[in-house]
């Protein structure tokens, strides 16, 4: 449960917390997202962008949290997402987004200074659940479709310290913004046998 754990915000947001579920207000134009300096008129941010809604608690050591996302995916990049960042300039995050080829896909982005962009399964439907793992510096992000069976969509490693950020995002990076629905979240602290699957 959120409530089991001190959440703090950085770019604060609109959230109204009811029964198990926070929904969060993703402002017009917001996003985190660090520009690898490729700029054009469509397709690319123009700018880097750290002004998203970023709904977060400090955890150390190994563990995984996972959370089941949804929206209304109206304007392309729309997302909810779960973020793990060391600081402006080292962070990832897993999103539920509608891309820029009108899917609602599970999409991930790593950034060590400049921010990478990976599509990955298309999702039908507007819900997805969303998990990241963590084992030392190495980092997986799963997604699933009934909170029970979870399948791989990114691993990769970051140099972070012991202690980093992890939370929620709601970003709307070039639409009007919306809200995003987060339920049934859970962090625990454990180190998982196998980053690759999860558990």
């Amino acid at each position: 449960m959120l409530s089991n754990h001190q959440f703090k915000w950085m770019n604060e947001s609109n959230a109204e917390f009811q029964q198990d579920t926070l929904t969060i207000e993703a402002p017009a134009k917001s996003d985190f997202f660090c520009n690898n300096g490729v700029v054009s008129e469509s397709g690319a941010s123009p700018q880097n962008l750290m002004n998203a809604p970023f709904y977060y608690t400090e955890v150390s050591g190994d563990f995984v949290m996972r959370v089941q996302v949804s929206h209304e995916l109206k304007d392309m990049y729309d997302a909810a997402c779960i973020m793990i960042m060391q600081d402006d300039n080292i962070w990832a995050k897993a999103c539920f987004e509608k891309t820029d080829f009108d899917t609602h896909a599970v999409v991930s982005v790593v950034t060590n200074h400049t921010s990478d962009d990976a599509n990955g399964c298309n999702i039908k439907g507007d819900t997805v659940w969303l998990q990241v793992a963590r084992v030392g510096n190495a980092f997986s992000f799963h997604y699933s479709l009934d909170g029970v069976t979870f399948d791989m969509m990114r691993f990769f490693s970051l140099p972070v310290d012991e202690t980093i950020k992890v939370g929620l995002v709601a970003q709307a990076p070039i639409g009007n913004g919306g809200d995003r629905m987060f339920k049934n979240f859970s962090l625990v602290h454990k180190t998982v046998s196998n980053i690759r699957a999860g558990a």
